[in-house]
């Protein structure tokens, strides 16, 4: 078995030529990826649902706009909640209760703790609806076929407060032929 590189923490960024209509301009924030699989989050799907709809405790905490994100295909019953610790954590200093980093200061949020272990240590809040998820060597297979871009992550990126226009900032960032990725049309039969 090939050893697997860990990307926990980079975007995947679908490609234009990416079929699958659950990833179609999807930036996904990928939370885990080992030899066992991946997990990650879709960062550009806002719902129509308001956090405090579904979470009333966390809806204070939750950045603009406060609505849930669908966060992929997979357990669409099941929340998730990813939080960016201003500044990050010197090294040695203990995370707040109730959070797990993930990537610098990109961690999980324990929705089942209570919002106030963790309010003045969150500069922001997402909650997520279902997830994204791939087995051993599945997305692997994915990259080689070419449907996604993998680049860096930035916090500004999980609390976006555009997330319509995601896609196209996180390409255009990239100080690479990636940039020009970003001015692809949305139906390019109408070119």
């Amino acid at each position: 078995m090939t050893e697997v590189s860990s990307l926990t923490g980079r975007l995947l960024v679908a490609t234009p030529a990416l079929a699958d209509p659950n990833f179609d301009r999807a930036v996904v924030l990928l939370l885990d990826h080992d030899e066992e699989g991946s997990l990650g989050v879709v960062l550009n799907r806002p719902t129509p649902v308001g956090v405090s709809d579904i979470l009333e405790a966390w809806a204070d905490l939750a950045g603009e706009p406060g609505v849930v994100f669908q966060g992929g295909p997979v357990s669409l019953d099941s929340a998730l909640g990813v939080a960016v610790i201003p500044g990050g954590m010197a090294s040695g200093e203990r995370a707040p209760l109730g959070w797990r980093r993930v990537h610098g200061a990109i961690g999980l949020v324990d929705l089942e703790a209570p919002p106030e272990l963790l309010a003045s240590a969150l500069g922001s809040l997402r909650i997520f609806a279902g997830y994204a998820g791939w087995g051993p060597g599945q997305l692997e297979d994915e990259l080689v076929e070419g449907a996604w871009y993998v680049v860096e992550s930035e916090p500004g990126d999980v609390s976006s407060p555009a997330p319509e226009r995601l896609w196209r900032e996180v390409l255009r960032r990239q100080r690479n032929e990636l940039a020009m990725v970003a001015t692809y049309p949305d139906d390019p039969s109408l070119n």
